[in-house]
């Protein structure tokens, strides 16, 4: 089993990843949000502003929980990852 201490890293850096991810879409008014047919679907503030809107909450929301998870994870308060 990996030690608490990486597990809760790769938490921390995932999660970190994640908000920076919707960092940068935020200041670029466009987010990489998965494949529509063989291009990528990327929508915009302009165009999509639903769908921007709604992939920004979830980066961000994914993002805090990785990260809080992993914080409370070092700490022992939350389950560590069982990765092996």
């Amino acid at each position: 089993m990996l030690p608490r201490v990486v597990g809760s890293l790769i938490l921390i850096l995932f999660g970190a990843g994640v908000l920076a991810v919707a960092w940068r879409g935020y200041l670029a008014g466009v987010l990489p949000a998965g494949a529509a047919g063989a291009r990528a679907y990327r929508p915009n503030r302009i165009d999509n502003p639903a769908a921007f809107h709604f992939f920004l909450v979830l980066y961000f929301c994914g993002g805090m929980v990785l990260a809080v998870w992993g914080i409370l994870a070092l700490f022992g308060a939350a389950p560590a990852l069982k990765l092996q």
